[in-house]
């Protein structure tokens, strides 16, 4: 059997930057050229502009499959962001697994360094900002492409070009695009069962649990 694995089109890294109005974010990331440190915290150099929304031990490394750029490509033609690596502010940029194939828990190699998925990214105004359109933070809503979160249980380093394999997959039944639908896309109203158990699952972000504690009430 395959292992199943992603292949690294780039690493990026970012530091806050005026963003709109007196607001500051970190969302313009670029590619790293060679190895880049893999620590607790994330990437090294790699900054957030508001440490209470965006960074720490649950949101260290946010990756986007590259899988997804043809398909918004075809509903945003001729976007600059598209034609390269970090329209979605992510610091990983992969290809070959998405949402629905990546599941809470999955632990991959990152060069010599291992991550852990801990939830996916809840899309907030500042893509809707950073496309100059209005409807980009609804259409993740909507599709459940919304990227990933992954916390550091290993520190080491990494580089573009390479692959991560999956290493461990404890929670098969738990993609990340099926817990989007059931906490950010209104899902909750059809699976109560499946919410309560999330409240209560370890292995999601806390910021998760907690969201799925109030659906769940």
């Amino acid at each position: 059997m395959t292992t199943p694995f992603m292949t690294i089109d780039a690493l990026l890294v970012g530091t806050p930057a005026p963003f709109r109005n007196g607001d500051y974010s970190a969302i313009a990331k670029r590619p790293v050229t060679g190895p880049v440190r893999v620590t607790w915290d994330g990437f090294e150099h790699d900054a957030v502009a508001d440490p209470i929304h965006h960074g720490g031990w649950d949101k260290a490394i946010h990756l986007y499959p590259q899988d997804h750029y043809g398909w918004w490509r075809d509903r945003k033609p001729d976007h600059p962001l598209l034609d390269a690596p970090g329209a979605f502010g992510e610091n990983i940029a992969s290809r070959g697994m998405t949402e629905a194939d990546i599941f809470l828990g999955d632990r991959f190699s990152l060069g010599s360094a291992v991550v852990e998925v801990s939830h996916g990214r809840q899309p907030c105004w500042k893509l809707d900002h950073r496309f100059g359109a209005r409807d980009v933070m609804a259409t993740i809503v909507k599709t459940a492409r919304s990227g990933l979160y992954f916390r550091v249980i290993r520190q080491g380093e990494a580089a573009s070009g390479t692959r991560m394999e999956l290493l461990e997959r404890p929670l098969p039944g738990w993609s990340i695009a099926r817990i989007f639908q059931l906490l950010i896309a209104g899902g909750h109203r059809n699976e109560p069962d499946a919410v309560r158990a999330l409240a209560n699952m370890p292995l999601l972000a806390e910021a998760w649990r907690e969201r799925a504690r109030k659906l769940a009430a």
